[in-house]
């Protein structure tokens, strides 16, 4: 039998970190070994600085374009591929004999309200036509199966359900690692940590009116850092900061290296999640990783991946999220344990059984 021609659309790592990026990055990492007689090639888009494949193709059609996939078709179709392969779960309209596509969340049907119309026109205009043109489906949780069954009609045997990993530089470090991090990002030696895009589906106006009933519980509370980047609707966020009179102590950390966000995590008291929903929460993950407790919402693939280990709370409760929050910085024995839980559970999430999972999803598929 000849080599299959398979093909992983890593376009977006050109314009994005973490997320969907680091997936499609850890898949890129993780697959050749797996992929026997077949051959697997990358294909990063032409901005990309550094491409994950330096050999593979470098494509000119952006991703998430008004016409990507039209463009994005006739770019791929010479490859005359068996198999394509969308982390970014819109496909091209054809090019390829079949194709894989990996559905994070469907937040933009749940919460059309938090997203941009440009964002709404991409992914709740294609969605339903993407789920029938893929042979198979790859979901982060169980939630977004149920979401993929219950919203678009997807028949339960096209899913596949597969964790996500960690990446191994999470984990406990030396304090003077944590230190010498913590002064360069001049944070102080205890703090609340929010780690993720500021948008409103994160549902940092819940956190911020939460750690403003906080104060009024423990005048000494450490403050809150928000780490991440602006994203979709951010602007209201830093007016809820200022109305609320905590501004002062938020402390607003944008575009933090990737090499200094163990440090980051290890140096917290506490990582706080109260998002509205989540295709799968990747901060949770990386503080059980490094050892540190979380508060998380009880919304969406959130209690997948926290399991037994965490504080749950309602996302649209602020006191209660406060109430969470003050016995997580408080309560020396849940505290310990729950970093050993954390430190447990965390080991369970590694991306080689990602890759195992999305190649036998692959041969399953070119065997039909």
């Amino acid at each position: 039998m000849s080599a299959r021609r398979l093909a992983l659309d890593a376009r977006l790592n050109a314009y994005r970190e973490g997320g969907i990026a680091e997936y499609t990055r850890r898949l890129a990492e993780h697959l050749p070994p797996l992929m026997g007689e077949d051959r697997l090639m990358v294909i990063d888009h032409r901005k990309a600085q550094t491409p994950l494949a330096p050999a593979g193709m470098r494509a000119f059609t952006p991703p998430h374009h008004r016409l990507e996939r039209w463009a994005f078709g006739a770019e791929i179709a010479p490859l005359r591929l068996d198999l394509l392969h969308s982390p970014d779960f819109i496909p091209p309209r054809f090019g390829a004999r079949r194709y894989v596509i990996t559905v994070h969340d469907l937040n933009f049907l749940h919460y059309p309200q938090f997203q941009t119309a440009d964002s709404l026109r991409y992914y709740a205009g294609n969605i339903a036509h993407a789920a029938r043109q893929a042979a198979h489906i790859l979901a982060d949780s169980e939630a977004t199966k149920g979401d993929l069954v219950n919203m678009i009609g997807v028949p339960p045997e096209k899913i596949t359900v597969h964790k996500l990993g960690v990446d191994e530089s999470y984990r406990p470090l030396p304090p003077a690692e944590v230190d010498a991090v913590r002064r360069r990002l001049n944070l102080p030696s205890a703090y609340i940590l929010f780690v993720g895009t500021f948008e409103p589906r994160k549902n940092l106006a819940g956190l911020l009116s939460a750690y403003k009933h906080l104060l009024d519980r423990l005048p000494d509370v450490p403050p809150l850092v928000i780490a991440g980047r602006r994203g979709w609707l951010y602007e209201t966020i830093f007016q809820q900061a200022a109305a609320l009179g905590v501004g002062e102590l938020i402390l607003w950390r944008e575009d933090v290296p990737f090499a200094a966000m163990p440090a980051l995590y290890n140096g917290a008291s506490v990582v706080a999640l109260v998002s509205h929903y989540e295709g799968f929460g990747f901060p949770i993950l990386e503080g059980m990783a490094c050892g540190v407790p979380f508060v998380a919402s009880d919304r969406g693939s959130l209690p997948e991946v926290a399991g037994e280990v965490g504080l749950a709370v309602n996302p649209d409760a602020p006191e209660e999220i406060a109430a969470a929050l003050a016995r997580a910085l408080t309560d020396s024995a849940w505290r310990a344990a729950a970093r050993a839980a954390g430190l447990a559970r965390a080991k369970e999430f590694t991306w080689a059984e990602t890759a195992r999972v999305v190649r036998a999803v692959y041969q399953r598929v070119l065997s039909r």
